[in-house]
């Protein structure tokens, strides 16, 4: 279960790299955008703002984010979906897949099935964290191999599910698009109140502990996150009362056709 308010605590370090990827999508006037994973809604919104005569729809697996994205002032339309067994309709112009695809073990596949069935000229953005070799999540695979919780946590963990820029932009080249691909590194600086617990082990649980506190009743899930933050605070340490936290991420842009455009 994805809970919207704890997904949300650093709202604004999370949708830096949103804006970030968008500002390379330059369609003028789509028709339709699709928004895939789109969480709470909020930055889903702003693609109403920034393309008002397009349709704009959202959709993400979890029923939470959607009821909260639901509650938001805005035209977009909300659903309740599996980006894998989505498929684009013939108007959508534009596809986001904003800090999704790492959850999706055949993803490439995905990729290119999409970028087959839109049309000529469409977009494709998609970005993806690429920390999985960071101290953060090598410290999440320590904590899971301990006898207490290896059975049940350590086969939910994989090493690196995502693929590199070059990759990227390799196989979307061979599927015949034109393909922007970087990565940037965010240098997080996340308050450390004294009384509180670590940042980064708040940070994890809107996104890598999910699937962590879904197998774990509440007690083995306290010593869990104990253990967890004793190596969290190690490898993060507090420093002027907060917490520098190092975030690499993947962007891929890719527009569609470009080798039918090249042969005529």
């Amino acid at each position: 279960m994805w809970d919207p308010g704890t997904y949300l605590r650093y709202d604004d370090e999370r949708s830096r790299p949103y804006h970030d990827l968008l500002a390379r999508v330059d369609a003028d006037r789509p028709r339709a955008v699709v928004d895939l994973g789109c969480g709470p809604g909020t930055l889903t919104a702003t693609l109403a703002r920034r393309w008002p005569d397009a349709r704009i729809s959202g959709l993400d697996s979890s029923p939470e984010m959607i009821d909260r994205a639901r509650t938001l002032d805005t035209t977009v339309d909300f659903a309740v979906g599996d980006v894998t067994d989505w498929h684009p309709a013939p108007d959508v112009d534009v596809l986001v897949a904003n800090a999704v695809l790492q959850w999706v073990p055949d993803h490439p596949a995905l990729l290119r099935r999409w970028t087959h069935a839109l049309p000529p000229g469409g977009w494709l953005a998609f970005q993806v964290p690429g920390n999985f070799t960071g101290p953060s999540h090598r410290a999440l695979r320590e904590v899971a191999a301990d006898p207490r919780w290896a059975a049940t946590v350590r086969p939910l963990l994989r090493e690196d599910p995502v693929d590199d820029p070059v990759g990227y932009a390799a196989a979307l080249t061979a599927a015949g698009c034109a393909v922007d691909a970087w990565e940037t590194t965010y240098l997080h600086r996340l308050p450390a109140p004294a009384d509180a617990e670590h940042p980064v082990l708040t940070w994890l649980d809107g996104t890598a502990l999910r699937p962590v506190r879904a197998v774990l009743d509440d007690t083995a899930l306290a010593g869990f996150r104990a253990a967890l933050e004793n190596l969290l605070a190690r490898a993060y340490p507090v420093r002027q009362g907060q917490v520098y936290f190092p975030f690499r991420r993947i962007f891929v842009v890719a527009r569609t056709g470009a080798r039918h455009k090249e042969q005529q």
